[in-house]
């Protein structure tokens, strides 16, 4: 089903997040989205865009494939 959230995703992203000792405001500025939508997409409320996701990792400095 493609408009329900992968529960997965949020919780992959957010231990990278806080692996690398960012807060959600600074992952956030350097992807471009909104602390709102990374918030969100870590607490498994929101299905985001593939391309939200790119954004999102490649701040974070991993690849896409590997989360």
């Amino acid at each position: 089903m493609p408009d329900q959230p992968n529960p997965t995703l949020g919780v992959r992203l957010k231990h990278l997040r806080e692996e690398r000792g960012l807060s959600q405001e600074g992952l956030a500025l350097e992807a471009g989205v909104t602390v709102s939508t990374l918030s969100r997409i870590e607490r498994d409320a929101a299905s985001p865009r593939w391309s939200t996701v790119s954004k999102i990792t490649e701040a974070l400095g991993v690849n896409l494939l590997d989360i």
